[in-house]
This record gives structure tokens, C-alpha cells and sequence, in this order.
């Protein structure tokens, strides 16, 4: 086995076989700049945290899953800037793919991805397997959690909101929280908290269930069965009706909700399968990219 990716690096040159990725943490970078100019600079453009911040000082964005906790907390009396903020946030992930906030904003996926790079370079295999369903039980808890108690209790420990507090007003006990987080998806479950546990991805997975943005492997007759999409996939249950689904009329569209968007597929395939396109769109090539020659071996 060779090296992940070391076949699209050959064929498509650095830079696409790890544009998305770059683009991803390029993202998350640029958000916590954005919110970090103001007490830094006195430059507001973001002004608060991921779950209620302001646009210019002007416009209102709420975390939508906020706000169904305040609403489950029994916080009728929310101001109408709120209500704003959580639509804004809300029309826009069912437009792009609700995960999106996961692979492109949530920093915690920086930690994540740590992880399982980690994983891999020390060979650590197998762990528990949690069904994925588990993060929606868990959506479920936070939010009778909220009404039972009348608070925004998950947000003592939501790993999302910690880390992005910590990073501007110091982690404190919130770093036991972070590392053990990581040690978690290095030690005892692949891509466990994120794939598995977090009820913040499984909001958003359900939002994005019917958003543009996809995932397409309109080329998807060409895949030679190297599996490192998969690999590289942080939900890999949802790559194999799209690319072995044409016999059953499947289309060549990622529509599974839980995809992130994050572009790994994209980035990974030596043969240019996947790429970025709209849930209606025709299929953007007709053109059949050839398979591997004899003397390519893949990874």
C-alpha cells in the first residue's frame, strides 16, 4: 500500500489533490480571525461567538440550535433580532449543506481531524463503533435536557462553544474537555465524536437534507474501487450509492443529509470523479474518464 493521495498528487498536481482542504482550514482560520480583530483591533466585523454574533454591528446570526434550546427552555420572550439571527443562519446551511458548518466553521474540527491523522499515522485500528443514529437520540436529550431544567444546559459542555470561548477568554478546566475529546477519536472511536456523538452535526444534518450544494460523481463509471474516498470520508456510508448505484437508477448525487461537504472525496480521486454541483443539475460530464492503465497500480 502506498502513500493516501499519492496517486492524485501524481496525476493532478498538489494543489487539487488538497485544494478543499486548504480552502477548509483557510475558512476556519478566517472566522476566528474575524471574530478575534475587534478585541484585537477594534475592527468589528464579527462581533460575539458562534452561537450569537453580530455582522458589521448590524447583522443579527443566531446558532439555530441555540435558539430551539431557548424556545425547549421556556425563553418565549427572545428578542426579534434573535429570531432574525436563527433565520439567517438557517436559510443559509439549508441552501449550501447543513454539515457544512461542521467541516468549514466548527473548530472543533480542527481537533477532529488531529485525530484521525493521528490514527492513521500511528496505525491505531478498530475501537467502538457507535450506531449513527446515537447523535440524534443524543439532539433529543439536549433538548428535553433544556426543558426539564428551563437552561441552556448543554452548553456547559458543548466542545463547540468551549473551545471557541477558551480561545478568546482562555480554556481553563475547558482543555480537559478538548484533549480528552481527542484522545477519544485517537484511542477509542474513529472520527467518533463527530461521525457519531455530536448532536451540533446531527441538527445540521438534518437541515441540509434538502439544501443545493452536492456532492456529484456524474464520472462515477470510471471509479477503479480504490476505496481512499472512503478513507478520507468523515461519512463514508453515504459514497456507495452514489458511485455504485447507477444499476438501481441511484443518482450520481450525494443526498444523504450527514455529508459535509468537505471536499476530501473530491481531493483524493486520482481520476477526477466527484466535484462540487447542484442536487438538480443534469449530469455535468458525459465524458467517461478511463481507469488506471495496467502499469498503475493504485494505493
Amino acid at each position: 500500500m502506498g502513500k493516501l493521495g499519492a496517486n492524485a498528487i501524481k496525476r493532478r498536481g498538489w494543489w487539487l489533490a488538497h485544494r478543499w482542504l486548504v480552502l477548509r482550514r483557510l475558512s476556519q482560520a478566517s472566522i476566528l480571525l474575524l471574530f478575534l480583530l475587534g478585541p484585537w483591533a477594534g475592527i468589528y466585523v464579527l462581533k460575539g461567538n458562534l452561537s450569537s454574533s453580530l455582522l458589521f454591528n448590524t447583522i443579527p446570526m443566531t446558532d439555530p440550535m441555540i435558539f430551539l434550546q431557548m424556545l425547549a427552555a421556556g425563553f418565549w420572550g427572545v428578542t426579534s433580532a434573535a429570531v432574525t439571527g436563527a433565520a439567517i443562519i438557517l436559510i443559509f446551511y439549508m441552501l449550501v449543506g447543513g454539515r457544512v458548518f461542521c467541516s468549514w466553521v466548527c473548530p472543533v474540527n480542527l481537533v477532529t481531524d488531529l485525530a484521525f491523522w493521528l490514527r492513521r499515522k500511528l496505525e491505531f485500528r478498530g475501537g467502538l463503533v457507535f450506531p449513527r443514529a446515537t447523535r440524534y437520540w443524543l439532539l433529543g436529550v439536549v433538548m428535553l435536557v433544556a426543558a426539564v431544567t428551563g437552561t441552556l444546559a448543554y452548553e456547559l459542555i458543548n466542545p463547540v462553544s468551549l473551545l471557541h470561548r477558551g480561545l478568546f477568554f482562555g480554556m481553563g478546566a475547558g482543555w480537559v474537555l478538548i484533549i480528552g475529546l481527542l484522545l477519544f477519536d485517537l484511542a477509542v472511536s474513529k472520527r467518533g465524536w463527530c461521525s457519531h456523538l455530536c448532536p451540533m452535526g446531527a441538527f445540521y444534518g438534518l437541515i441540509s437534507q434538502y439544501s443545493l450544494i452536492r456532492v456529484r460523481a456524474d464520472s462515477r463509471s470510471a471509479c477503479d474501487d480504490c476505496g481512499e474516498c472512503f478513507v478520507v470520508c468523515p461519512e463514508p456510508q453515504i459514497l456507495p450509492p452514489v458511485l455504485k448505484g447507477e444499476s438501481k437508477g441511484i443518482p450520481p448525487v450525494v443526498l444523504d443529509g450527514t455529508c459535509t461537504n468537505c471536499g476530501r472525496c473530491i481531493d483524493i480521486c486520482h481520476d477526477g470523479i466527484f466535484q462540487f454541483g447542484f442536487r438538480f443539475e443534469k449530469n455535468l460530464s458525459g465524458e467517461v474518464k478511463p481507469h488506471l492503465s495496467a502499469n498503475e497500480s493504485p494505493i
